[in-house]
């Protein structure tokens, strides 16, 4: 079993003072991209993707409103975006004019992609401007244009791993959220995330029993947890609408027999977890310590 996916970084030039604000980096980039992907994909009478006759051609539905026309995998009705943005680095930084700057985008939907049409949304998302000054910039390359393959396989022993949460991560447990990262609501959300985008955009959903990796997952231990609540909010400049950017940040220490479950931790460095990965929420960066 393997997760394919395009490892996108992109790398541009301020042309004018371009700002980002603490803690939204991701969606102010998110945000920008679909405004951009909007105008050169769709119909210029276009209200709704949702309700456009061409949406199953329309590369901006697939990216930014993918949807299910009957029941998707596990009931799901929409489905989750096909990408990651990766620009944590950035929250709350300035650029001033000619200084450089770059952000990543791991796209899983290899199967038809569309690469060209997002590189050139995002060299004209630069152009127009961004963040709150709308400061321009200019694309000065682009590299991951090739697929990258990871395993799903065990490759190592490892008896000990840390995970540091490096942006505000909601896991969903029991019909609400985990106030800690426990072993067992981590890995379920891990796999369930790899399952819904390969059925979706790769290969099929995982070939593994659900139910004896879940009881497998119940022995490992959470050893250290050294995680705090971050409260952030965003105001959909389209709806109206405020949502939480929050979650928990930090690090958590796990001890047990992780083998198997080491590749599916490493694949989610790149898938992100829990809710709202497109907003850039739920990266992580894991350490095997043994």
């Amino acid at each position: 079993m393997t997760l394919e996916f395009y490892p996108l970084r992109f790398s541009l030039v301020a042309r004018e003072r371009v700002r980002f604000p603490a803690g939204k980096a991701a969606n102010t980039l998110r945000g920008a991209l679909g405004h951009s992907f909007r105008k050169l994909a769709c119909r210029p009478d276009c209200e709704s993707a949702r309700r456009c006759e061409y949406r199953v051609e329309c590369d901006y539905a697939r990216f930014f409103e993918p949807f299910a026309a009957g029941e998707g995998p596990s009931g799901l009705s929409d489905w989750p975006r096909p990408f990651v943005l990766r620009a944590w680095h950035l929250d709350g930084q300035s650029f001033e004019r000619n200084a450089t700057f770059d952000f990543s985008l791991h796209l899983f939907a290899v199967r038809d992609p569309a690469v060209l049409r997002l590189v050139e949304a995002i060299a004209a998302m630069a152009r127009a401007g961004f963040g709150p000054a709308r400061g321009r910039a200019e694309m000065a390359s682009v590299t991951g244009m090739a697929i990258q393959t990871l395993s799903l396989l065990p490759r190592r022993e490892a008896s000990r791993v840390a995970i540091r949460f490096l942006t505000p991560t909601e896991l969903k447990s029991g019909g609400g959220l985990a106030s800690t990262p426990e072993f067992p609501v981590l890995f379920a959300r891990i796999r369930d995330r790899l399952s819904i985008l390969r059925a979706l955009y790769g290969d099929g959903p995982l070939d593994i029993d659900f139910a004896a990796e879940a009881e497998r997952a119940r022995d490992i231990r959470m050893v250290r947890c050294d995680t705090e609540r971050v409260r952030l909010e965003r105001r959909s400049s389209r709806t109206g609408i405020t949502h939480s950017l929050g979650g928990f940040t930090g690090e958590a220490e796990y001890e047990g027999d992780l083998t198997g479950f080491l590749p599916y931790l490493e694949a989610a460095q790149w898938t992100g977890v829990g809710r709202q990965t497109v907003w850039g929420k739920g990266e992580i960066e894991v350490r095997c310590r043994n």
